[in-house]
């Protein structure tokens, strides 16, 4: 990383990705973070700090991840994890904090994180979060390996589901990740007791104007959906239907395809639209202004989502 580049979650996460391919003598897939611990002290992004402790079980309640400053030992830091958490929480956690240290550090002390701060990104989050979140993307889903890994292949949930155990991370922030990085037409709903709570839209979706028909407030699943059918629980091979079925503007003979993910305990499903390719509209050049609505493009990056109940 070049002296006059700011730095921010990507640019950090990018310069760790280059010692560690140095290193390796290769791209690195699956990230080893204790090597990235053990690697930051005394490293450009780690300044008169000796050592990070590995990570410990937080002490405190309802707490998902805490970075804090030794206060008899400012070149002591150590990372605190919320034990009660899934492995691929529990390792964005650790990404999250480290964030922390390398972003934020001169800042403050100690960051103590909750749920929604460190997984959901939102924006009631403090930037810092947000910025968090975008290091520890990067840093467990390399955009380089994961663009040439969904490049040139059909994408169905099987092969979402694969990369994100091949990246170590939930399923969710793997799908996030993905509509980032897609070159088609996606866009990636997660309901919550049957109401919608985030929608991420693709570049290309948003170049093209493609967006979810809103039917009221709060959004409800569109009839003659999977979404809406309460006795599909899994379509990981998908449906086909028209596109205009769910996004209203869309031709009559466009196509998508519908995939859904349960959870377990039903409360919360994921909906993931494929739809086929389209130019950006020439009578609408809205799209050239970078006007957009979609959680995504306020979702800083990916950030890591709730781990699979």
């Amino acid at each position: 990383m070049s002296s006059g580049a700011p730095l921010n979650g990507f640019t950090a996460a990018a310069t760790i990705l280059m010692w560690l391919r140095a290193a390796h003598g290769q791209a690195v897939v699956r990230v080893d973070l204790d090597q990235v611990r053990e690697g930051l002290p005394g490293s450009p992004l780690g300044k008169d700090v000796r050592v990070i402790m590995p990570p410990m079980p937080s002490p405190v309640e309802h707490c998902e991840g805490m970075l804090v400053r030794n206060p008899k030992d400012a070149a002591e830091w150590g990372i605190f994890v919320n034990p009660e958490a899934g492995p691929e929480r529990r390792r964005f956690t650790i990404a999250h904090e480290l964030g922390h240290f390398v972003l934020h550090r001169a800042r403050q002390g100690s960051f103590r994180c909750d749920k929604e701060s460190v997984h959901f990104g939102l924006d009631t989050a403090a930037v810092i979060e947000r910025e968090a979140d975008e290091f520890a993307s990067n840093i467990l889903m390399p955009g380089d390996v994961l663009r040439d890994a969904i490049a040139n292949r059909p994408i169905d949930l099987k092969v979402l589901s694969d990369l994100a155990k091949t990246f170590e991370v939930s399923f969710e922030a793997l799908c996030i990740r993905f509509i980032k990085y897609t070159d088609q037409r996606a866009i990636l709903l997660h309901w919550d007791n049957g109401f919608l709570k985030y929608e991420w839209r693709s570049k290309k979706a948003i170049l093209t104007r493609a967006r979810v028909r809103h039917t009221g407030d709060p959004q409800e699943p569109l009839p003659g959906t999977l979404a809406a059918d309460a006795s599909v629980d899994q379509a990981l091979d998908g449906v086909e239907m028209p596109a205009s079925v769910w996004c209203a503007a869309e031709a009559p003979h466009m196509r998508l395809r519908e995939f859904k993910h349960s959870y377990t305990a039903r409360d919360r499903v994921l909906t993931l639209l494929l739809l086929e390719g389209a130019e950006p509209r020439a009578w609408d050049r809205s799209w050239q202004d970078g006007e957009s609505f979609d959680s995504y493009d306020q979702f800083v990056s990916n950030g890591q989502l709730p781990d699979q109940r």
